[in-house]
């Protein structure tokens, strides 16, 4: 799978912390210039050819649950490395925190970035979340997505923790930070400032946000990033279709591939699409792919998600699209939590007033857990067996 100038970080491998000794091989294999190999699993083979620069791989798993191997140069990482050190002050006086697997993209790009900064580490992988809080102590930097902060915190409110006064930044990405958590994070760490950042494994970042970004939006553009959003047929001049140019593109899929993933010629598509307000501030509105019809309008699954997860007694959410031979589609609602009708009038009342009928919930249904993929999003293949199953 790899040759002795690979540096292969797999389920296997040792847990990288300042002590450990694969963060030491890690550290040589940076400095010799050798390739990184980042996966889940050892079932993807890659060849890497004699005289190739260095490269990284991660691998890449969406919400299909489908894995897919990128290829990236180490400039587009590098790149956003000196952005990071400029924009947010990150240096080697601090410690970083990185709670997931370094197969997934977010976490290897925090492991480099710390590496690649002189930062200290602290891998957290695979530990228990009561165990992460605890460890997590004498971080000043943490990268997590949403679903990790969300057991982080908690895990410090089982264990009783005191508010981390040391962390000083938190880079959220991955996925959509609820208003709820949001709310939550300032007690756990009072002092800590808050980046929701958009993007995906093939882009690096795209936007990010900061203490003065409209509610629902992910922020401006990340300094060195082009948007141009492209209408659809029949969408309007407002949404578009978000092609991305930057200097923190990945190259190409070494394995796998996706529909979603076009270029036109620089610009990259991922197949999100949104809006921008007059301020320049980025609204999501969903994944191309996932927009569906419901009686003759356009809608937006993540919408849904978006309006749902503004009530106070939503904890997580998910919302799918189901065939209706009559209507085109309906919106299927799964919400974490007991069943309570009160609470599903409020929402559907919600989605009626901000969205209008054809994004309103035909169903609500009631989960003590969403099923995960690995890198923490909603698995929304099993999502679709189960109501498949209930309805």
């Amino acid at each position: 799978m790899a040759d002795q100038n690979t540096f292969h970080i797999s389920d296997n491998s040792t847990v990288l912390t300042p002590k450990a000794p694969g963060m030491a091989s890690l550290v040589q294999a940076l400095r010799q210039g050798a390739s990184i190999l980042a996966t889940q699993s050892s079932s993807n083979p890659i060849h890497i050819h004699p005289g190739d620069p260095q490269w990284l791989f991660c691998e890449s798993s969406g919400t299909s649950g489908a894995p897919k191997v990128i290829r990236r140069h180490p400039t587009s990482w590098i790149r956003s490395f000196s952005v990071n050190h400029t924009e947010f002050e990150l240096d080697a006086g601090d410690t970083y925190a990185v709670l997931g697997h370094l197969g997934h993209s977010l976490s290897l790009y925090a492991t480099l970035e710390a590496l690649h900064l002189g930062a200290d580490l602290v891998q957290l992988s695979g530990l228990r979340p009561k165990m992460q809080a605890a460890e997590i102590a004498g971080a000043s930097v943490l990268y997590a997505t949403p679903t990790q902060l969300r057991l982080l915190c908690a895990g410090r409110t089982a264990t009783g923790l005191s508010p981390h006064r040391k962390l000083r930044r938190i880079f959220c990405g991955g996925g959509r930070l609820d208003a709820e958590l949001a709310k939550v994070l300032p007690q756990h760490f009072p002092n800590a400032k808050l980046h929701v950042f958009f993007g995906a494994s093939e882009t690096s970042f795209i936007s990010i946000s900061d203490a003065d970004t409209p509610l629902g939006s992910v922020g401006r553009t990340y300094p060195g990033v082009t948007l141009d959003l492209r209408p659809l047929p029949g969408q309007g001049k407002a949404i578009g279709e978000i092609w991305v140019s930057s200097p923190y593109l990945f190259d190409r899929y070494e394995s796998g591939t996706s529909d979603d993933t076009q270029w036109d010629g620089r610009a990259l598509s991922i197949g999100e699409m949104g809006y921008l307000d007059p301020g320049g501030h980025l609204f999501l509105v969903g994944r191309k792919n996932r927009m569906v019809t419901v009686s003759d309008h356009n809608v937006f699954p993540e919408e849904v998600e978006r309006i749902v997860a503004l009530d106070p007694d939503v904890s997580d959410c998910a919302a799918l699209a189901v065939k209706d031979p009559k209507r085109g589609h309906h919106i299927v609602c799964v919400v974490v939590g007991g069943s309570n009708p009160a609470l599903d009038i409020r929402l559907r009342t919600a989605c009626r007033e901000m969205l209008g009928d054809a994004s309103v919930p035909r169903h609500i249904l009631h989960l003590d857990t969403l099923p995960l993929l690995p890198a923490g999003k909603p698995d929304l293949q099993a999502l679709h067996a189960l109501i498949e199953r209930k309805l």
